[in-house]
């Protein structure tokens, strides 16, 4: 330390050549990229409009086949702040799925976790381990990790739908498996009612033919329907003074797994809100991030510096610690997939709201 000028220099460059020929790294040129003061992250706020992602996939429905080696006609989310690679956050893919009229996509599975979120449309069974599940307008539907799953259209109309994996965190683990399956579905059948709604789909009761805790939520569908009820009548509690929603005219459920109550998978946490026409969110923070899907009405997304006007379809990215808040023109129903059970089993999520709600 008694060193100064060109001497002290030319030690400092010995020292830092040695390093970089180790392959090491001083942490005091580094610790403010490690370790910031709050998260600084990469991803950026986005928004998807449907009107744009609709007709691209009717195009990719015209030249691309679906078959094996490709297996799907999705079209992924890429956020402008993560270099090109297809994902939507760091820990998050979404994507638009297009399947023809009376098109096939082969069976496959994969260690990732995944779902289908319908905008609108019906016709299409996903099979997953062999269980034919209809997928219809506003159902989410489930395919767990390493669960073969395979889609087939039988109606005379091309659906589109979202897909949520958590692709970006199993590749930044290294923890990605995938395996081929048949080339068409396991059961061509088409039911109203999987077996698994069949066996868990009822509120409270669960088939003691199966006591153990799956790590995945086993009800492979969540239907619109009793989404829509859930939702509504926590509004109506709030009409009558009642306790229900989660802030002023904001009523939110959580899909979950009914053998634990927990998240339906490990890594994605999925909701419905609906907001009242002229209703407003508080500002949040939270660490982890998230993709926003207006399902129904029209309002305004601000995600940090960008207000957006939203309407049906439209997606919405929020990264970790960005603030967000919703506002709602028109009665608005919007369906949202995060990744928050890490963050939370790690015991390194965290949220700030502020409690004044208008923007």
């Amino acid at each position: 330390m008694s060193m100064s000028g060109p001497e002290l220099r030319a030690d400092l460059e010995k020292l830092y050549a040695g390093i970089r020929r180790r392959h090491l790294t001083p942490l005091w040129t580094q610790r403010d990229d490690l370790m910031p003061f709050a998260p600084r992250p990469a991803a950026v706020p986005h928004l998807w409009r449907w009107a744009d992602l609709l007709p691209l996939a009717e195009a990719a429905g015209e030249l691309v086949p679906v078959g094996r080696g490709g297996e799907r006609r999705a079209i992924a989310l890429a956020n402008p702040g993560l270099a090109g690679k297809p994902y939507a956050t760091p820990t998050l893919w979404a994507a638009i799925q297009y399947l023809g009229a009376r098109e096939e996509a082969p069976e496959h599975r994969h260690s990732q976790n995944a779902f289908r979120f319908v905008i609108d449309g019906e016709g299409v069974w996903t099979v997953v381990n062999g269980d034919p599940v209809k997928m219809a307008k506003g159902d989410l539907l489930l395919t767990p990790g390493w669960h073969f799953h395979g889609h087939h259209n039988t109606g005379a109309t091309p659906m589109a739908w979202l897909d949520g994996l958590d692709i970006p965190f199993a590749h930044a683990m290294d923890t990605a498996f995938f395996e081929f399956g048949a080339d068409r579905v396991t059961d061509r059948s088409t039911p109203a009612t999987s077996r698994s709604e069949r066996l868990w789909a009822y509120p409270g009761l669960r088939p003691l033919s199966l006591p153990r805790n799956p790590p995945s939520s086993p009800l492979a569908a969540y239907r619109w329907e009793n989404t829509d009820r859930a939702l509504a009548a926590q509004l109506d509690l709030e009409s009558e003074g009642q306790p229900g929603v989660v802030e002023p005219g904001h009523a939110a459920v959580r899909c979950t797994n009914p053998a634990t109550g927990k998240d339906v998978m490990p890594t994605i946490r999925i909701e419905f809100h609906r907001l009242r026409p002229g209703a407003a969110t508080a500002l949040r923070r939270e660490v982890g991030s998230s993709v926003w899907q207006v399902f129904g009405g029209d309002g305004e997304i601000e995600v940090g510096p960008h207000r957006w006007n939203v309407g049906a379809g439209d997606l919405v990215v929020v990264p970790s610690w960005v603030p967000w808040r919703i506002l709602a023109h028109s009665s608005l129903d919007l369906f949202r997939f995060g990744d928050a059970p890490i963050f939370e089993s790690l015991h390194q999520h965290r949220t700030f709201v502020t409690e004044e709600s208008q923007p």
